[in-house]
């Protein structure tokens, strides 16, 4: 799939790659970046995206980090789900399984989620994975619940046509086609900030446009029905939330909610001018936030020591 980015959009060879074989026999494909022992961080995206969504971050954070980007199934190089097919349970049990491939019995990591990623890390919150594995936690551009509701993308008054129309959207099952012009123009105004630059517009509706469409009506189906919000009250690591003051998919109300429920919240960080792609438009705040992440709690899970409440 590099062939479709260009090179400077593309992130670097792994080092390493493996399979992931979830609770339902579904095969989650991993990419592993970055020096072994160094302290690990795990990348979810989200929907409709694929591990070069975090191509940025992977090229600063494996020189010093291993970094560890897996394909959500049916994206990328993950194949269309087992027989739990498509849900937030499936979201969990792909999550546990690649920290299960990856890390070492009790070894601690950031996980960072964009997205569908970020609904991941909410729906996993409970799962004995989670909370083995995780340190503490990056929400960007994400939401619990209500997502239809609260969807800014179509330019109508808040209600039951908005709200029906935006349904059908995401489960539209026309295919995306070819990028073109037009179709980057419409992707930049769904999901990103007017400001964004062209090459980095151009590489997010690069991925986008190669999501198989199965997989993309699926999930658009179940973010139809989210509802997460439970977990996000049970995400007992310290968490820290990232989300665009113009995101359009995911608009602000969502992280604010997410923060204010978060049991060991670090705060939101709200970009001006920025919409939903944050890890793609501002990719210098968000690999920054997961350094610091690392850096005060990676640390600390491994000299076994503990945070003063």
């Amino acid at each position: 799939m590099s062939r479709l980015l260009r090179r400077e959009d593309a992130p670097p060879v792994p080092v390493r790659e493996l399979t992931a074989v979830s609770s339902d026999g579904s095969r989650i494909h991993v990419d592993l970046h970055g020096p072994e022992g160094a302290p690990a961080v795990l990348l979810a995206h989200g929907w409709t995206c694929n591990t070069h969504f975090w191509a940025a971050q992977i090229r600063d954070l494996a020189v010093d980090h291993r970094v560890i980007a897996y394909d959500q199934r049916g994206h990328g190089r993950s194949p269309e789900g087992g027989v739990a097919g498509y849900s937030t349970n499936a979201l969990a049990d792909d999550l546990e399984a690649v920290l299960a491939a990856t890390l070492a019995p009790g070894e601690k990591a950031v996980l960072a989620g964009h997205s569908m990623g970020g609904m991941t890390l909410m729906a996993a919150s409970r799962r004995a994975g989670l909370r083995e594995h995780a340190a503490a936690v990056l929400l960007c551009s994400t939401g619990s619940s209500r997502l239809l509701a609260e969807s800014l993308v179509l330019p109508l008054k808040a209600g039951a046509v908005r709200t029906r129309l935006t349904r059908a959207v995401l489960g539209a099952r026309a295919p995306l086609g070819p990028v073109t012009p037009l179709s980057k123009k419409i992707l930049k105004y769904a999901t990103m900030g007017a400001g964004s630059a062209p090459e980095r517009v151009d590489a997010c509706a690069r991925i986008v446009h190669a999501c198989p469409r199965r997989a993309r009506v699926a999930w658009g189906h179940v973010l139809a029905g989210l509802d997460v919000e439970a977990g996000a009250r049970e995400l007992r690591v310290p968490t820290a939330v990232i989300a665009g003051a113009d995101d359009r998919l995911t608009p602000p109300v969502h992280a604010r909610a997410i923060a204010a429920a978060l049991p060991q919240g670090l705060g939101l960080t709200e970009l001006t001018g920025m919409g939903h792609m944050t890890p793609v438009e501002a990719p210098e705040v968000v690999t920054a936030k997961i350094r610091e992440l690392v850096t005060e709690y990676v640390a600390v899970a491994a000299t076994g020591k503990e945070e003063v409440a």
